[in-house]
């Protein structure tokens, strides 16, 4: 099963930068339009991962973190929110332009698990106050968001500027995931690689 060796191959990375808390080590990221049955995924994911659900303002957000919150109970899963501190169960993922709001949440929030997107040096140096950094595209991605992929040899130089733990996200597949071991990656972050085949 791919989820199986995704998960095998995120086991064994070696970070450059230890967690300072218990972080996953494999992170599914959800995207209304690319992974429409978030809880059946979640559903699949080992005991260990983590989700970070993003709802982008769906009217129906609070009841469908309140069913990932039961999955990830039962099935010992990490499940941070994306932006919306409302949502939070375990901690929160930021987009880049909220990093500039990682002080005044780690104050309010000191135990929970906040992670942040990073798209540039920039965006990872000023994000030392969380607990991990997604920094993307590494790979080519179906997001019509993703820009130019930064590749494995990109990846690994930002890493080294990173002052907290690395995911490796965008574009991230069973096919390429063993390029990031040399990187220092901490874990892999995903989308459409938990989505199964048909």
């Amino acid at each position: 099963m791919d989820l199986d060796r995704l998960w095998s191959v995120a086991r064994g990375l070696r970070p450059r930068v230890p967690p300072r808390k218990p972080l996953p080590k494999l992170l599914f990221v959800t995207d209304p339009a690319r992974t429409p049955d978030i809880e059946a995924i979640a559903g699949r994911l080992p005991r260990g991962a983590g989700i970070v659900f993003r709802a982008f303002g769906a009217p129906d957000a609070a009841v469908q973190a309140a069913r990932l919150a039961r999955i990830a109970r039962r099935r010992g899963l990490t499940l941070l929110a994306g932006a919306d501190e409302a949502l939070a169960i375990d901690g929160l993922h930021l987009p880049e332009r909220m990093i500039p709001r990682l002080p005044r949440l780690r104050a309010r929030h000191r135990r929970w698990i906040i992670t942040a997107a990073a798209h540039s040096a920039w965006a990872i140096r000023a994000a030392k106050g969380a607990d991990a950094v997604l920094v993307s595209p590494v790979f080519e991605s179906a997001s019509p968001s993703a820009g130019k992929p930064l590749g494995p040899h990109r990846l690994a130089a930002l890493v080294r500027l990173s002052p907290v733990p690395v995911y490796a996200l965008g574009g991230v597949n069973m096919k390429n995931a063993r390029r990031l071991r040399a990187t220092g990656v901490y874990g892999i972050a995903a989308v459409e690689a938990f989505v199964p085949r048909t």
